[in-house]
């Protein structure tokens, strides 16, 4: 029999891990969100002895994550966190925006306690579901002794909540760690193998997310390319932009088109953070900037925090 001190609480928001086709062969004409959490973990024969709360937050495609889902899922899950009962939190996620909530979740709580994000390539109606597996690996590393942070778990790997980026639109392993770093660990037959140190960090707390979507600052990424134009810049210039992340060829450079666009943002008083829209590396030579060892998407996110706390 287990204790209290075991519980894990499973939290569903959506995703193709929830997700439905037509046909057991269908792996992408399916509808994401369609399936209850509850109806996940039934699914799942290992999990049905374990000391686990299941309860539906919301019920999204991650394409469509918003502002307004995240600051709920940041304050239900610090609730939880703060239940002495509680071990660890489990959340059920789209693949889409995973690694955007992760960083997020991680920067604003910095928890003490394992948060662990689990999703699926495949609907739970597939003959090859991954979902079901990902799950009950993921509770593995909810329940594993020293465990902390903000971490994902798909395909047998345990990625850093910080670093994880979606790498692949169709494969089972479509995620990989940042670049330069490697996986936090690995789960083996239900059992954690740590290869690195569990994420850790100042939480800026979960009041600094507003629950009013009008009250988030507006940041937009814009990629730098062969043939770029500065029009859109200007216009979101004159509508109000708070904030810009450029994903910059190469070693954070910009086409000519858009320097004088990217100086009257600067000028006005909005914060332009560089990025690179590569797969691999980082920015060398520009670390004063924050964005240079992000991805646009993390970058996005932190100049939106960094926006949140000013005001």
């Amino acid at each position: 029999m287990q204790s209290a001190q075991q519980q894990i609480v499973i939290i569903g928001t959506g995703g193709t891990i929830a997700g439905a086709a037509g046909s057991a062969t269908d792996n992408v004409g399916y509808k994401a969100g369609q399936l209850s959490v509850a109806t996940l973990v039934g699914a799942v024969p290992a999990l049905q002895s374990e000391a686990l709360e299941a309860e539906q937050l919301a019920q999204l495609d991650s394409k469509d994550m918003d502002e307004v889902t995240w600051a709920r899922l940041a304050r239900r899950v610090q609730q939880h966190l703060d239940r002495e009962e509680v071990r660890g939190i489990v959340i059920t996620h789209g693949t889409d925006t995973l690694e955007e909530t992760a960083y997020l979740l991680q920067r604003v709580l910095a928890p003490r306690k394992p948060v662990v994000l689990t999703a699926a390539m495949r609907p739970a109606t597939a003959l090859q579901a991954d979902g079901p597996q990902n799950l009950l690996d993921a509770v593995a590393v909810a329940k594993t002794p020293g465990a902390r942070g903000v971490v994902a778990v798909m395909a047998g790997q345990v990625l850093h909540g910080l670093e994880i980026r979606k790498t692949h639109t169709y494969r089972l392993d479509a995620f990989e760690p940042g670049p330069d770093t490697g996986l936090l660990g690995v789960v083996e037959e239900g059992v954690v193998r740590a290869f690195r140190d569990w994420p850790t960090g100042e939480a800026l707390g979960a009041a600094v997310l507003p629950e009013d979507a009008a009250r988030w600052p507006w940041v937009e990424v814009l990629a730098s390319h062969g043939g770029a134009r500065g029009q859109a810049l200007e216009a979101w210039r004159q509508a109000g932009l708070q904030g810009l992340v450029l994903a910059c060829t190469g070693n954070g450079t910009v086409h000519q088109a858009l320097g004088a666009a990217v100086e009257a943002l600067r000028q006005s008083g909005v914060p332009v953070w560089r990025t690179t829209r590569c797969a691999q590396g980082r920015i060398v030579g520009a670390a004063d900037e924050k964005a240079a060892q992000l991805t646009p998407w993390a970058a996005r996110i932190e100049l939106s925090l960094q926006l949140l706390q000013q005001h």
